[in-house]
């Protein structure tokens, strides 16, 4: 088994170490060499990739792998399929299942509802249409070669060294309040084990990456806080806070994204919801660095 991961940033090195955990091979791939150091030092077989050019080591590593894990967001199209071509065939031989990392975005504005994979996809965020694009092409990939793909819909990802409790100590943490609005999030862990639980039970189709209680973004600042003994900052409405752009698009999409699909499958998460993720985090004191 032989595991390449493309885009080793913060998910994706979350997914390499719960394989090489278990002493599974596991390549990734990242922009500079500064982060490929990193990387090696944590023991990943590392290569450089600009999202335009196969080197001929990064192109030897993909002959011999396995299971593939595509993490890198598409800039108007996805890279990794645009080089790859209509099966992948020649760059991926051996290829068992495929991964790849969308965004719980492509569902769109449902007004808080709670919502599952067969839900309409009505994509606000020109990104979220791109991932949406490359779900399709991701898909149609396995269907071309009979292998499972599995498209990961994460919703907000958190964990140690990008939390609340990093927010609040840098003063950068924010209380803002919109009524109703509700948010999902996954600990960056659970998508680790989470990708590992769909390729060894060879399982593909859409399946959402998400705790199960999603809710206000100001409770989790709230609970962090309360549980670093300090106190939050205060609120401010939506409508008056200063955003940018992008930040203020996150609030036009309301839902709640249910996990119900992945849990039929079998899979358990290790940290369920926010309130004990957080009290862990806090407590294991891992917060600050990952």
């Amino acid at each position: 088994m032989h595991v390449m991961i493309f885009g080793c940033g913060y998910s994706g090195k979350a997914i390499a170490t719960s394989f090489s955990e278990s002493g599974i091979r596991v390549s990734g791939t990242t922009r500079s060499e500064e982060k490929a150091e990193e990387l090696r030092q944590a023991g990943i077989e590392t290569f450089i990739f600009d999202g335009e050019t196969l080197s001929e080591e990064l192109r030897a590593a993909m002959a011999s792998a396995t299971h593939l894990v595509q993490s890198i967001a598409p800039r108007d199209t996805d890279p990794l399929l645009t080089l790859l071509g209509d099966d992948g065939r020649a760059l991926l031989p051996n290829i068992k299942w495929i991964g790849y990392l969308s965004t719980v975005g492509v569902y769109g504005d449902h007004k808080g509802a709670w919502i599952t994979e067969e839900a309409p996809c009505v994509p606000v965020s020109g990104r979220s249409k791109e991932r949406l694009d490359a779900e399709e092409g991701w898909l149609a990939l396995g269907r071309a070669r009979s292998v499972p793909a599995a498209i990961l819909r994460l919703s907000g990802i958190y964990g140690p060294g990008r939390n609340a409790f990093v927010n609040l100590d840098r003063g950068s943490a924010r209380r803002i309040i919109k009524k109703d609005q509700v948010f999902n999030r996954i600990r960056v862990e659970d998508i680790g084990a989470s990708t590992r639980f769909l390729s060894e039970n060879g399982l593909g189709g859409i399946y959402n990456i998400t705790d199960d209680q999603p809710g206000p973004p100001q409770d989790v600042i709230v609970e962090a806080a309360r549980l670093m003994g300090v106190e939050p900052p205060p609120e401010q409405p939506f409508e008056a806070a200063e955003m940018t752009p992008m930040a203020r698009s996150f609030y036009g999409e309301n839902k709640r994204v249910s996990n119900a699909k992945l849990k039929t499958a079998g899979f358990r998460f290790s940290f369920p919801n926010y309130p004990m993720s957080l009290a862990q985090l806090w407590q294991d004191g891992r917060w600050k660095r990952y």
